[in-house]
């Protein structure tokens, strides 16, 4: 994806959203512009973000989970502003890419160098909701012969949510230095920092959203309505659903608050040996601080009020290099290389006392001074290893054939488990220590291209990866924080095996100035997918990582762009997926039909269609995506509708004015014909049977418009 293309997006919207436009990629979100780190996801043909390889100039992002455990945000990494480009991978990835989760496909982030003359630019956006977003960069030009530069970058972004009360907050200042040693190679030292603080959507079931609709939210900032509501007095809407048998208190709460200060910086050196070898390495450093908060009628404070603040404090601190040799010998290009890097995980989940109304501020996520918890439920820490070796040749008989075949070696170790357990909250005794190593000592990936004639190129791609345990908050979905106790944990850490998977890719890619086309024929073997399958509420879930087997997915991508007069490009792309589970489960004695169903939260249908145009210094752009409905119980009684979705937008620049240049105007319209859907699914995992309060809604039409400069 190019600068070009991201230009057309809102600024400030999510790298992630912008990838939606390609085929083979379903981005949802609760929020417009994508940003809401709880309530959005991204899967690639099925498989999730969180099982893709996501880097940032070399840079390992970790899982793109909510609040990852070993990693940060794409949206908390870097400015979209700063974005060159993004080379997406959705077949096997590269074996040099430095990623523990890479099991279907990669993500690679290339930030923008510094400029070589002086300069910059400041842009102003105005929304919808009272959003807002001010961006600057000043880039300082080539400062000496030997051409060091620099550039430096700050966005402040705000506004309020489109439905209930509160703000979605977040600033972020991104730097680089590019220092050139001789003519071909280079170091470039950069550093991102993040503050974000984000009053997110409440959950709802499907039922919720059907009966009460898509605008019931948190009861912020009203804290006497949520506390009536504890003692079972409701009002409006939810008092007829609570008379009509449905579950008001679980239908809202006081409010819902995500916070999280993130920092990640290091080199990036590229050194030209000689004419035949190259050395390249990356140093990094990350360290994030976040909290996760919701209030809970379940859990009643010291003081008697039927109300508690539940707060999760999670951060990480990791640091890791990769360094590669890359060697050119006759027709052939040598790469080996290695990565290492240690993470530190810690996560507690703490209990506030909520005031008598009236008597007190409320405990609240967005104000931070939390006071001191009366409770604290469970704790964990963990410690990771990560460890890869890659060896990869690139042969090219001829100028216009090319294959390649390498592999990688992966160990991944992870120590750890509870440094705390309330067991009158837990119900367990002794929550899980110990340790999982995942490990495989052959991961091998073959592919060729060959273009054939002017325009025409055919490829294949065939590779084998494999996602590393995942580990964080008890209970709260990953692999190693989600056994019950140590008993579960000791019985089924002997015969858990990480998962893996196969990915095959065929396809045939066709460019001229006047036509674009591709298809793309893929399928994946995916082993040993491991599942936290959850029963019981969301305020009490009880979830066993579990070998649901494997998925065996098929499918096929087609895209054709036009573009029959100057200055006019029409693309349209169609996607087909069908993933389905091999085997039957059992869960908690009984066993479940999985196998034939399909997958849950993909949808098995996109189409997406895009046109824009250039008429001297004015542009229009509009698209549609449709989506099919999605599965929501993995036995597939449950499912959310499908939706067509349609956005618009336009952009003039006046050029130079006076000591400024490339002045420019962008308005875009989100949701253009106002549908109400069902966006996020499975924020609070999926159930194998029936509804549950795991689905938010989608946002209606909202507008926005820029204003940009140059100097």
């Amino acid at each position: 994806m190019t600068r070009t293309e991201m230009d057309r997006f809102v600024q400030g919207s999510s790298p992630m959203m912008m990838l939606s436009r390609k085929p083979g990629i379903n981005f949802v979100a609760n929020d417009p512009l994508g940003v809401d780190s709880w309530g959005s996801s991204l899967y690639m043909r099925g498989f999730q973000q969180d099982q893709l390889g996501v880097t940032l100039d070399g840079v390992p992002l970790g899982a793109q989970t909510y609040l990852p455990y070993n990693g940060q945000s794409i949206n908390f990494s870097i400015l979209s502003d700063n974005i060159e480009r993004m080379d997406v991978s959705e077949g096997g990835g590269d074996v040099a890419l430095p990623a523990t989760t890479n099991l279907g496909g990669a993500i690679q982030i290339v930030s923008r160098d510094p400029a070589d003359k002086f300069g910059g630019r400041i842009s102003q956006m105005f929304g919808s909701y009272n959003a807002f977003r001010t961006f600057g960069r000043v880039d300082s030009g080539r400062l000496n012969a030997s051409g060091t530069k620099f550039t430096v970058s700050y966005a402040r972004s705000d506004g309020n949510k489109w439905k209930g009360d509160g703000e979605q907050f977040d600033q972020q200042v991104n730097a680089k230095l590019v220092q050139p040693i001789g003519q071909d190679s280079n170091v470039k030292v950069f550093f991102n920092w993040n503050d974000a603080t984000q009053f997110n959507y409440a959950d709802q079931t499907i039922d919720m959203l059907n009966t009460l609709g898509h605008r019931n939210d948190y009861y912020y900032p009203d804290y006497t309505r949520a506390y009536l509501a504890a003692v079972g007095e409701f009002s409006g809407a939810l008092a007829a659903y609570d008379a009509a048998g449905g579950d008001a208190l679980d239908a809202s709460y006081f409010d819902g608050v995500t916070h999280s200060s993130s920092y990640l910086g290091g080199v990036n050196a590229h050194l030209v040996l000689n004419r035949r070898l190259a050395w390249n390495s990356v140093v990094y450093g990350q360290a994030a601080n976040q909290w996760g908060t919701w209030t809970t009628p379940y859990v009643s404070s010291p003081n008697g009020v039927p109300l508690s603040e539940q707060i999760n404090f999670s951060g990480n601190q990791k640091f890791g290099f990769t360094t590669a040799l890359e060697y050119k010998f006759r027709k052939h290009t040598i790469d080996a290389g290695v990565w290492y890097e240690n993470n530190r995980y810690h996560v507690v989940q703490d209990m506030f006392q909520q005031p008598v109304p009236g008597e007190g501020i409320p405990v609240s996520g967005v104000l931070g001074n939390f006071g001191t918890p009366f409770q604290r439920n469970w704790g964990e820490n963990f410690n990771t290893n990560s460890f890869q070796f890659h060896l990869e040749d690139s042969y090219r008989p001829i100028s216009s054939l090319t294959f390649r075949a390498g592999f990688k070696s992966m160990l991944v170790t992870t120590v750890g488990g509870a440094t705390a357990n309330d067991a009158a909250y837990t119900g367990q005794e002794q929550l899980a220590n110990g340790s999982l190593t995942s490990a495989k000592a052959f991961l091998p990936h073959v592919n060729g291209v060959w273009h054939f004639l002017p325009g025409h190129e055919v490829y294949f791609d065939v590779a084998r990866n494999m996602r590393a345990y995942s580990y964080g908050g008890y209970q709260l979905g990953s692999t190693f924080g989600g056994f019950a106790n140590q008993a579960t944990f000791d019985s089924i850490r002997n015969t858990l095996r990480p998962e893996t998977a196969w990915v095959y890719d065929v396809g045939y890619r066709y460019i001229s100035q006047i036509v674009g086309g591709s298809l793309n024929l893929y399928h994946a073997d995916f082993s040993n997918r491991i599942q936290n399958l959850t029963s019981g509420p969301i305020t009490d879930p009880v979830s066993t990582p579990i070998d649901v087997g494997g998925v065996s997915m098929y499918g096929v991508d087609a895209a054709l762009t036009l573009r029959p007069v100057r200055n006019l490009s029409i693309t349209n792309s169609i996607s087909y997926n069908h993933s389905t589970y091999d085997d039957n489960i059992i869960s908690e004695g009984v066993t479940y039909a999985l196998a034939g169903k399909r997958v849950v939260a993909f949808p098995q249908l996109m189409y997406k269609a895009d046109i824009s145009y250039n008429w001297g210094p004015a542009s229009i752009y509009a698209n549609a995506n449709y989506m099919s409905k999605r599965y929501f119980s993995y036995v597939n009684d449950m499912s959310v509708p499908g939706y067509w979705l349609t956005s618009l937008g336009a952009s003039y620049r006046f050029g130079k004015i006076g000591p400024l240049h490339d002045l420019k105007f962008d308005l875009n319209i989100y949701n253009l014909t106002n549908i109400s859907y069902i966006s996020q699914i499975g924020e609070n995992g999926l159930p194998l049977s029936g509804d549950y309060q795991s689905a938010l809604a989608g946002s209606p039409r909202t507008y926005y418009g820029t204003v940009s400069v140059a100097f």
